[in-house]
């Protein structure tokens, strides 16, 4: 028994239905997923209005999009079974709300450079969420043949870090005025996936101060070296280890389905018992 608790849907980044993916996880063997759309409630609400879906049992969660003030460079925070506070959901929408401006200049420019690309076609692959992500302008640059994948060479001559042609990045907040969100929140802060934006520095950082509840240790883009290291990091401050697959359906780089990576039944536990005494106190 184990659970998958970094998947995301069509509430933001990922292809699939909020609704699919339970009995996907169901058939993967799972018994807990954590649904945690990119600075989203509404993967949290969903969670807490059906905790069980097909037999497993579903986590509010989110991933919060912030900063390292130190480095300039993204960090992403899982948030578990926070509470719906009024900073969170601001905290929420402000970044939804930076993210359609800065995609639809991105779009503007797109229809500039590519005479079958339509703004309005692409708002389509949105409507659920009402937020647009660059995948969304990637599915419609797909359809009209001008790319062969989400991930390929077109996206990272247009949205790559640094010097994306069309690439426009929301003001995220730095990692610690988001932290105290979700402490005040009652949630379970886990710093994702370390390897991705070079995060092991502030990783022990925030490990130092007591910052973070747990790491993100199993998940595909994570390299070995920094997964040794975190596990030492864990045991040293006790951290809570997670995994997840990341998963966002056909929003991928390469085939990664619901269980790829998973988090065991203690550190699932964890996350449960400590968000519990937060909201006792």
């Amino acid at each position: 028994m184990a659970g998958d608790l970094h998947s995301h849907t069509n509430f933001s980044d990922g292809s699939a239905d909020i609704e699919r993916l339970p009995a996907w996880a169901a058939r993967a063997g799972l018994t807990h997923l954590a649904i945690s759309d990119h600075d989203s409630m509404r993967s949290i609400r969903y969670a807490i209005q059906h905790p069980v879906a097909d037999g497993v049992t579903l986590l509010p969660a989110a991933e919060l999009s912030c900063r390292d003030p130190e480095n300039g460079r993204r960090v992403h925070l899982l948030c578990y079974c926070p509470d719906e506070t009024p900073e969170l959901a601001a905290f929420c929408d402000g970044i939804s709300r930076q993210r359609n401006e800065t995609t639809h200049r991105s779009m503007a420019e797109l229809e500039a450079m590519y005479p079958l690309f339509s703004c309005e076609a692409a708002l389509r692959y949105a409507a659920r969420s009402g937020v647009t992500f660059k995948t969304h302008l990637m599915r419609e640059l797909l359809d009209c043949g001008y790319a062969d994948g989400i991930y390929g060479e077109v996206y990272h001559k247009l949205f790559g870090i640094p010097g994306g042609l069309v690439l426009h990045e929301p003001e995220y907040e730095d990692v610690f005025a988001a932290l105290k969100i979700v402490r005040a929140a009652h949630g379970v802060a886990v710093l994702a996936h370390p390897s991705v934006y070079d995060s092991m520095r502030l990783a022990r950082a925030l490990a130092e101060r007591g910052l973070i509840d747990g790491v993100e240790i199993e998940h595909p883009r994570n390299t070995p070296e920094d997964q040794a290291a975190l596990r030492a990091l864990a045991s040293q401050y006790d951290l809570i280890v997670t995994g997840g697959t990341d998963f966002h359906g056909m929003h991928s780089a390469r085939p990664l389905p619901l269980g790829t990576c998973v988090t065991d039944d203690e550190n699932i536990a964890r996350i449960l018992a400590l968000a519990a005494r937060r909201r006792s106190r």
